[in-house]
């Protein structure tokens, strides 16, 4: 079976970059799949290539490094499932419904281990026979836990972390050691509704739409740059409590598309916003 990669590329627009690159690829007698190319207004290029065949991607990588313009980014990823590590406290939502997922092959991507600052969710986990790792909060400062957390990270060397209702603020420091690789899913329709809360503050202002939001995580409190988002229509009949019922069916749904765009490497981060091809 022929082997299949993902060129991405981004940087400032050149003409005649998409000639050059399928040109390029096909000397070295690879397929393209797919190609997909966007412009932004101030001229900064995006591209992604899918393309199979029997390729030396060091060798390829070379050749595009040497022909294309240097102030471009260029990677070449194999496509596989990525290796993932889920941060959970207690809600069990999203996480079963991840655990489902990768049960039965629809995750493209490795749970490799889950990790929780509680031990509420642990048996859960031990019925899929993946690793759970409680480490606890309590009697630490929030740089002694995150430590002992990168501690367990260090023996899975996972390429995303998926915080699945995972309640705990990131330090940057943490974030530092995962830019772009870390996936929040959010229970409101940022940027309203920051914070604690966010379904009694929606039901407070008497809100028409509900939503959640998937993002990566960044500096700045539920501010990093947005992947996915859904709403759901309400009205005056619906309590706080009914909202984040509702709430739950549309986080597990956004959680799913934006997975899916990341593990496909799809999402590009350009100046806090993302760019999806």
């Amino acid at each position: 079976m022929l082997q299949r990669h993902i060129l991405l590329m981004d940087g400032p627009d050149h003409k005649g970059l998409i000639y050059q690159v399928t040109k390029i690829l096909f000397a070295h007698n690879q397929n393209i799949i797919r190609n997909d190319e966007y412009v932004s207004p101030s001229h900064y290029f995006f591209m992604r290539t899918e393309f199979e065949g029997d390729a030396d991607v060091h060798a390829l990588m070379h050749v595009l490094q040497t022909e294309l313009p240097a102030d471009l980014n260029l990677r070449i990823n194999p496509k596989k499932k990525k290796d993932i590590v889920l941060f959970v406290t207690k809600e069990h939502h999203c996480l079963g419904e991840l655990l489902i997922w990768y049960a039965f092959d629809e995750l493209d991507a490795t749970i490799l281990a889950v990790i929780s600052n509680y031990n509420t969710l642990q048996p859960l986990v031990g019925k899929f026979g993946i690793p759970f790792h409680f480490i606890s909060h309590e009697n630490k400062t929030r740089e002694e836990h995150e430590e002992a957390v990168l501690r367990t990270l260090d023996i899975y060397r996972p390429e995303y972390l998926v915080l699945a209702k995972y309640m705990r603020i990131i330090t940057p420091e943490f974030v530092r050691h995962f830019p772009d690789k870390i996936i929040n899913i959010h229970h409101s329709f940022l940027p309203a509704f920051v914070g604690a809360n966010p379904y009694r503050q929606a039901y407070e202002r008497g809100v028409k739409i509900i939503g959640a939001t998937a993002h990566f995580v960044n500096d700045n409190l539920d501010e990093g740059p947005i992947i996915a988002q859904d709403v759901k229509s309400v009205d005056h009949r619906q309590t706080a409590t009914d909202m984040a019922t509702l709430g739950r069916d549309t986080e597990k749904a956004v959680l799913s598309k934006a997975l899916k765009l990341v593990f496909n490497d799809r999402v590009f981060v350009h100046n806090n916003r993302t760019i999806i091809l």
